[in-house]
């Protein structure tokens, strides 16, 4: 049995060669090759973004570049495949940003997170950006319900943490967490990337911090373990190559 495997990011495409065009940025390439397969079966779910054919289409061709054989499960107007069936059937499945609130909506209706879970404990690797990153942990810092983030405390849990996303970018990111965290609506523990980075979960680990490309590990976007410890916020920082363990 393989260890399920999560690779949770503020990041994950780089710029393409022309205007409107995606590639894969390092993180995900190596995701890619640690499939173990010559042509990886990758399903996109862009719930988050309400199944935007624009954003399927460049993602489409961002790993179709890369060689893989790609797929999507998409539930407007209808669910596009049986989600088991699709999601375990899959190699990678990688979840694109936008409203993490809608999109834990659609899912639960849907059976799309049973489903997520089903793949994940065997083996399939699960990924995303974002809402794509939150959606598997406990809750975390959201845009989802207006321009003032806001809590959502109702997540997948796979990963029994609290989530940080774009801490460097959206300076209301960082203090609301910490908040959160001090007033018992956030788990006392959570996991945050700056934009452009990822950790690696094995199994519901934090182990490796990984990028988009190579940065500079010790002034450079980093992750952060993000601990209460006696009623105040204790941030470890680690960078690009680094681990947790």
């Amino acid at each position: 049995m393989k260890t399920p495997r999560i690779l949770a990011t503020s990041g994950g495409y780089v710029a393409g060669p022309v205007q409107m065009s995606w590639r894969l940025g390092t993180m995900l390439l190596d995701a890619l090759t640690s499939t173990d397969k010559v042509r990886p079966r990758v399903c996109l779910v862009n719930t988050a973004m309400g199944d935007n054919l624009a954003y399927y289409a460049m993602a489409y061709e961002a790993f179709n570049a890369a060689g893989c054989h790609v797929t999507e499960l998409k539930v407007f107007p209808q669910p596009s495949a049986d989600p088991e069936e699709r999601l375990c059937g899959s190699d990678l499945v990688w979840v694109g940003g936008g409203s993490v609130a809608n999109l834990l909506s659609l899912w639960r209706l849907h059976g799309v997170d049973g489903a997520m879970r089903s793949a994940w404990e065997r083996g399939v690797i699960l990924g995303g950006v974002s809402a794509g990153s939150l959606c598997w942990h406990l809750g975390g810092t959201t845009d989802s319900f207006g321009q003032i983030l806001q809590p959502v405390t109702n997540a997948l849990g796979f990963l029994p943490y609290a989530n940080g996303v774009h801490y460097d970018a959206e300076t209301q990111r960082r203090p609301l967490l910490h908040q959160l965290m001090k007033s018992g609506v956030l788990s006392p523990l959570a996991y945050a990337t700056d934009d452009t980075v990822g950790i690696w979960y094995e199994g519901i680990e934090a182990t490796t911090v990984v990028s988009d490309a190579p940065v500079d590990s010790q002034n450079g976007p980093a992750a952060y373990k993000v601990e209460l410890v006696d009623g105040d916020v204790v941030e470890t920082r680690v960078g690009v190559g680094g681990s947790f363990q």
